[in-house]
């Protein structure tokens, strides 16, 4: 059966009064502490009095004494009032300042692209912020998670996040090491992929990703096969530097390699373009400085 549950209408009225009357033993003081007239003081304690159906305070023409009724709430309500009081500054500190814990959703392949660099120097610039990344391929939904924001590829983002660019667009490459493709030849259409290894990515949805290219205006997409399968580019991108086959993979993961000539590039004239990598959270309201000063700090490395 379906219940109600519903907060007390006024349940916290009077009890600062309350409070400060019981500390101070006088009426006078406790509504100077409060910064209001005495009769305010007295109205709200009066108010609280009648919603208790006791009386709190006895009260003479020279003194002011606790009920035993008043003594019980006292050692309840106080504390409890005080700790409503510390999370209240806690909370606005978070607001007003970086600090606190900063969860961040990230897939495996950003991690050593782009957050790794940054990591140290952030921690060292923000100590009051504790940095959790979870790394995972997964598409989450930052508020059930409990997460402040996330890092995607931009087609992957909903239409409803605020995205922040970390990243110009960049393509999807096929690698291949020298000694690969010194063995098996270059491939000079999609169509040759048929006759190489590639090593392939399986999504999060347990799909085993197509490769994707550019014919004319329109793109393809390419089902091919070979020896291994992974989760992550990284895991392709280092199997690809040691001759196992051709992986496809964002361009920045590669050019370290293609650098150092560890792997050479096929295919760029179909590469696809991606519009690149962005930080995702739900809204501008809801950007607190710990995050703010992520995203600068990101944006300052870059």
């Amino acid at each position: 059966m379906k219940q109600n549950y519903t907060v007390r209408h006024g349940a916290l009225e009077g009890v600062e009064a309350f409070l400060a009357v019981a500390r101070r033993r006088n009426f006078r003081r406790a509504a100077a502490d409060l910064g209001v007239t005495p009769s305010a003081v007295s109205q709200a304690v009066r108010a609280l009095e009648a919603r208790m159906g006791t009386a709190l305070f006895v009260r003479t023409t020279r003194s002011v004494g606790l009920t035993e009724p008043g003594q019980r709430f006292l050692d309840r309500a106080g504390p409890a009032f005080e700790e409503l009081v510390a999370a209240g500054e806690a909370a606005r500190d978070i607001g007003q300042r970086p600090t606190g814990l900063l969860r961040l959703s990230v897939p495996r392949a950003i991690v050593p692209l782009m957050l790794e660099p940054v990591i140290a120097s952030f921690c060292q610039a923000y100590p009051e912020i504790e940095l959790e990344i979870a790394v995972s391929d997964q598409m989450v939904d930052l508020a059930t998670g409990g997460f402040d924001a996330g890092i995607r590829l931009g087609q992957l983002i909903a239409a409803d996040m605020v995205a922040v660019r970390l990243t110009p667009p960049f393509s999807f490459v096929v690698v291949g090491s020298p000694d690969y493709l010194e063995r098996h030849g270059r491939p000079e259409r999609v169509d040759d992929l048929r006759h190489h290894a590639c090593l392939r990515l399986r999504r999060s949805n347990g799909a085993i990703a197509p490769w994707s290219f550019i014919d004319g205006n329109g793109a393809i997409e390419a089902v091919v096969s070979g020896p291994l399968i992974a989760h992550d580019y990284s895991t392709l991108v280092g199997a690809a530097m040691r001759g196992v086959g051709l992986a496809q993979t964002p361009r920045p993961l590669a050019e370290g390699p293609i650098a150092e000539g560890k792997l050479k590039s096929v295919l760029d004239g179909v590469a696809i373009t991606t519009p690149g990598v962005f930080l995702y959270h739900p809204g501008k309201r809801q950007v607190l400085p710990k995050l703010r000063a992520f995203i600068d700090h990101l944006k300052s490395a870059a």
